[in-house]
């Protein structure tokens, strides 16, 4: 049960790690000083996580991850829409 409470928390912070800068993104309408290799990079990661805990049966590192991916997609699609900007 601890276990899984501390994996949930983790995945939550990790997950939430990106919300601040989808807002700054949108607030600001560039994205400049964004990496992009770093969010694809980030990407292949998320997936491979999503992966693993399909293979593990996890829901914890399911769901936090894919909260991970669709933020990190929206900041790629908002990177690439701003970047000129």
């Amino acid at each position: 049960m601890l276990t899984e409470v501390i994996g949930i928390g983790a995945g939550a912070c990790t997950a939430l790690s990106l919300l601040p800068q989808l807002i700054k993104i949108i607030r600001d309408k560039q994205a400049r000083d964004i990496s992009l290799f770093y969010l694809i990079v980030l990407l292949a990661g998320l997936s491979l996580w999503i992966w693993y805990g399909i293979l593990r049966d996890d829901m914890p590192i399911i769901v936090t991850n894919v909260t991970s991916i669709v933020l990190n997609i929206a900041i790629i699609i908002l990177g690439i829409r701003y970047k000129k900007k």
